[in-house]
């Protein structure tokens, strides 16, 4: 990474820009924040990207009342089938002719649009009211009244509503003369409610507001007349003709769409990239006559940058690059990853991107998690679903989404390494191969031996095995780690650490595991190879210490905790086998036996439908838990070992492009 200034004359400023944009080389920082050096002022936005985001927003409002209306897909039509956005061959436009192609587009159907959504939504607030308007009348059903009499007249006061506490409203318009009041309930228990009617002299008016502000939730029906049934009838009605005129509205709007959202998606996507470069110059600083640019650059690029810009701005431009420090300068991170690498990309970024010229271990670290994903699944039946989804979601999609291609390449990978897992530990859907087809439980999938091992390992029954493999990745993957702290601050320059707080386990690791293995699990070793131990457990303690003190002890207790957390390999390794075995198990249960030769087919047919059912839902949990756990084991036991993390992704100023192609790109 270099750290790029580009000083240029202000009459080619919008030259460069394009040119930087374009080309998408350079990461541009915002300087105008910072105190000026000299001569030099804050920089300003181009004058005319207010115009630019009002074009923008007045394009966005019409594409999103037409994406309102246009019917998508859903469910697996949408996965098997997305829709897919159109590109739309372009030339390069001057500023003056977008603003004319956007005038007209916005001439022809702004005022259209609009006024249709406006009626919608009037339609949809009269809809609203009249379905509020119909919940209301159902409480009034069976009181013999008409609707327009709920009002004050010449000498009575008539109010209808809803209330909780019957008993407590009645008491109150008890006390007052010349007034009745008629209930209707609703509901059962705490849930009760009742409508009420309250009809008074128009001399106690007050009291009656008084005790209805306090007791009663009132209905608003001052536009409606004529008995509840008729009124009901009324207002179905006039929901249905509501109803027509919206989809007529609706049909309007679809044609609208189908014909010109293609369009005003395009034209949008040309506006915002013109705008970007409007409202760049913002994060400038200027003189009089010429501006100032800084941000990163990839040092492979550095000579194509300035060459470029040299010839942009015919010699009238400076470029002055300068390897970064680490700090104050604090450059961001550019991760060089393979393409069949992008998924564990993904990865690292949910955790925290590397530091400028910290270790990226993206590779390692994906390679990891593929190997562990497989243990812990562990079943061949499977990783075969894995396997076989992401790659028809390769083939199918992955020319659509860069998301989708690099997730569904590394679930390949994951299958592959589950499938190969599966088939060393004997597992298939469980037993489910060995239960139903060899007809025995016991029965292997294949016999091999080699380097003296028998296969397949059986996790369930040799459950000591497969933990002993588990704990020597542990003590691999852990290594790994120490290796790559020790390379990170041998090129950080900061040896102490690297000979203290990186190097001491070296020792302690083989000093302290013979002097283990002599003592708690019988080693036969030489007395010569036991002095030899011991040296290296005190060397690597007082190195240790030397770094961090009595404290470092805490250390040692802490590594052999995360050494002992890869037992989950085989904790989820199990799991799978023994729910996987468990749903064979009550699945056979159901297995009918043969009447007169033949068997009962509905039988047959509700158990498989249940060992379809059970070993998908297996499949889902086990293959969360693999995924959450493998992560773990990344995140806490490795990174602990060597990683920061905390940096900045590289993000250079490059256009993006979604609708819209440039007709002399390829």
């Amino acid at each position: 990474m270099k750290k790029v200034s580009i000083i240029v004359h202000q009459d080619y400023l919008e030259e460069v820009v394009r040119d930087l944009h374009e080309k998408g080389l350079m990461q541009i920082i915002d300087i105008s924040k910072e105190e000026p050096e000299g001569d030099f002022e804050r920089g300003t936005s181009h004058p005319e990207a207010e115009t630019l985001a009002n074009y923008e927003l007045r394009l966005s409002r019409l594409i999103d009342i037409l994406r309102q209306v246009t019917p998508k897909k859903g469910g697996v039509k949408a996965i098997l089938n997305p829709d897919l956005p159109k590109i739309k061959q372009i030339e390069d436009l001057s500023i003056d002719e977008l603003y004319s192609y956007s005038e007209g587009i916005l001439d022809e159907i702004e005022k259209k649009i609009i006024e249709k959504k406006e009626e919608l939504d009037k339609l949809n607030e009269e809809e609203e009211n009249i379905k509020n308007q119909l919940e209301q009348i159902k409480y009034l059903d069976g009181f013999d009244l008409d609707i327009s009499d709920i009002k004050e007249s010449e000498y009575l006061v008539l109010k209808a509503g809803i209330t909780t506490d019957f008993d407590e409203l009645n008491k109150e318009i008890k006390k007052l003369n010349l007034t009745e009041i008629y209930e209707k309930s609703f509901g059962s228990g705490k849930k009760i409610k009742w409508s009420v009617v309250i009809v008074g002299h128009i001399s106690e008016k007050e009291k009656i507001e008084k005790i209805t502000r306090e007791n009663l939730d009132e209905f608003n029906l001052h536009d409606l007349s004529g008995i509840p049934d008729e009124t009901t009838k009324l207002l179905k009605q006039n929901i249905k003709d509501i109803d027509k005129k919206k989809k007529n509205i609706i049909t309007e709007l679809r044609k609208e769409s189908k014909k010109q959202l293609d369009e005003l998606l395009s034209l949008r996507e040309e506006i915002q990239i013109e705008r970007a470069r409007k409202e760049i110059s913002k994060n400038f600083t200027k003189t009089n006559y010429t501006y100032s640019i800084k941000g990163w650059i990839l040092e492979k690029d550095e000579n194509i940058l300035e060459k470029s810009i040299n010839n942009i701005s015919k010699e009238r431009a400076i470029c002055n690059f300068k390897t970064p420090s680490q700090n104050p300068d604090n450059p961001p991170t550019y991760l060089k990853t393979p393409r069949w690498a992008e998924g564990f990309k993904g990865l690292l970024s949910m955790f925290s991107l590397p530091k400028y010229n910290e270790i990226d271990p993206t590779i390692i670290m994906g390679i990891f998690f593929v190997l562990f994903f497989g243990f812990m699944l562990g079943d061949a039946g499977y990783g075969s679903i894995i396997f076989f989804l992401s790659i028809f979601g390769y083939l199918k999609f992955s020319k659509h989404s860069d998301m989708i291609r690099s997730w569904s390449f590394m679930g390949i990978w994951l299958g592959l390494t589950t499938v190969i897992v599966g088939l060393l530990t004997n597992s298939f859907f469980g037993d489910l191969v060995t239960r139903f087809i060899y007809g025995d439980e016991n029965a292997l999938l294949y016999e091999a031996k080699i380097f003296g091992i028998n296969l397949p390992l059986n996790s369930i029954k040799d459950p000591l095995t497969i933990l002993t493999i588990a704990l020597i990745f542990g003590l691999i993957h852990l290594n790994v780690g120490i290796v790559l702290g020790i390379i990170q601050e041998a090129r950080r320059k900061n040896y102490k650490k690297l000979l203290t707080e990186q190097s001491c386990w070296i020792p302690l690791q083989i000093g302290g595991g013979l002097l283990i293995g002599y003592f708690m699990l019988d080693f036969q070793i030489s007395s010569t190879l036991m002095y030899i131990a011991s040296i290296l457990t005190i060397i690597g303690i007082i190195q240790l210490f030397a770094g961090k003190g009595p404290i470092g002890f805490f250390d040692i207790t802490g590594y052999v905790g995360d050494w002992l957390s890869y037992a989950r390999l085989l904790a989820l390794g199990l799991a799978t086998a023994g729910m996987a075995l468990a749903f064979n198990v009550v699945s056979q249960m159901l297995q009918p036996k043969a009447i007169d030769g033949v068997l009962p087919v509905i039988l047959i047919i509700v158990m498989i439908i249940l060992l379809v059912i059970l070993h998908v839902v297996n499949l889902g949990l086990q293959a969360l838990g693999a995924g959450v756990h493998s992560l773990r084991l990344q995140y806490v036991e490795f990174f602990n070992r060597f990683y920061e993390g905390g940096g900045k992704e590289f993000t250079p100023f490059k256009i993006k492009r979604k609708y819209t192609k440039k007709i002399d790109e390829k």
